[in-house]
C-alpha cells in the first residue's frame, strides 16, 4: 500500500507540473483513496489527522515552518477540508 501511495503521489506531481488540472483532479482522488485506505489499515480515522491539522495551525499558523511572531498572511477556513472523506468537524 506504502509503494501505490508513492506511485499516486508522484503522479499528482507530475500531472500538476505538466499543468494538465483534469488529469491533477483524476490522481488526486486516487491518491486521497489510497492514503484513506492506508490509515484504515493501521487504524487512522480522517479525524485524527484534521485534529493533528488544527493543532499545527494553532502552532504555526498557515505556514508551519515559519515562527509564530512573523507577519502571516490571514487564514480562511476551508470548510470542504473537514467534509472531505466524511470527516466531521
Amino acid at each position: 500500500m506504502a509503494k501505490k501511495l508513492a506511485e499516486e503521489a508522484f503522479e499528482v506531481g507530475l500531472e500538476a507540473v505538466q499543468g494538465d488540472r483534469r488529469r491533477t483532479i483524476l490522481e488526486s482522488a486516487d491518491l486521497i483513496y489510497n492514503l484513506v485506505v492506508l490509515w484504515s489499515e493501521i487504524g487512522i480515522a480522517p479525524e485524527d489527522v484534521w485534529r493533528e491539522m488544527d493543532r499545527r495551525e494553532q502552532l504555526y499558523g498557515i505556514a508551519e515552518k515559519l515562527p509564530k511572531n512573523r507577519n502571516k498572511p490571514s487564514v480562511r477556513s476551508t470548510p470542504g477540508r473537514r467534509t472531505l472523506l466524511g470527516a466531521q468537524g
